[in-house]
């Protein structure tokens, strides 16, 4: 079954999974940075993954701690993946959130904003998503549904390609 990895590289960081076998509800899975072992497992069983990592980038008035504990936070996540053979592609925040906020009012608060649409799109798991602190778990699991949307648009279109007369 197709896997559909989110990872959010931040301080509060987590790892989303969404398994779509295109019948049934889709199954979410939300660990946390901590959560080293789980997320090992979970990678190292995944047999048709496909991982979206947040594009690491410097902020403006972040000090040089904050920003070297981001980095060394990014390269965990990115040996986790390397280790554990998922491939991945990276992402900026300005384009996944420009695919997942199309039609949305822009806040100021875009963390908020990120839970806000986390929980109406997989309302299974609000109590997950449903403290302030939850931003990561919220921003992983946009990230893995803008990986499945993506990898889907991929399908489509190579199908169209191999079968001539597929209708549009």
């Amino acid at each position: 079954m197709p896997s559909y990895i989110g990872i959010d590289p931040g301080a509060a960081g987590a790892l989303a999974t969404i398994f779509d076998d295109g019948y049934s509800e889709l199954s979410i899975h939300l660990y946390d940075y901590a959560d080293a072992v789980l997320i090992r497992a979970l990678l190292k069983s995944l047999t048709h993954a496909t991982a979206v990592i947040e594009k690491a980038q410097a902020m403006p008035k972040q000090g040089v701690t904050s920003m070297f504990n981001y980095g060394t936070n990014y390269g965990r996540w990115l040996e986790r993946l390397e280790i554990c053979n998922v491939p991945y592609t990276f992402v900026t925040p300005a384009k996944w959130r420009k695919a997942m906020f199309d039609s949305m009012i822009v806040m100021a608060d875009k963390k908020e904003m990120s839970r806000d649409l986390a929980v109406r799109l997989f309302p299974s798991v609000a109590d997950r998503l449903s403290r302030k602190k939850d931003h990561g778990r919220a921003e992983a699991l946009l990230l893995a549904e803008f990986c499945r949307r993506e990898n889907n648009i991929k399908k489509n279109a190579l199908s169209k390609r191999i079968l001539p007369g597929a209708e549009e």
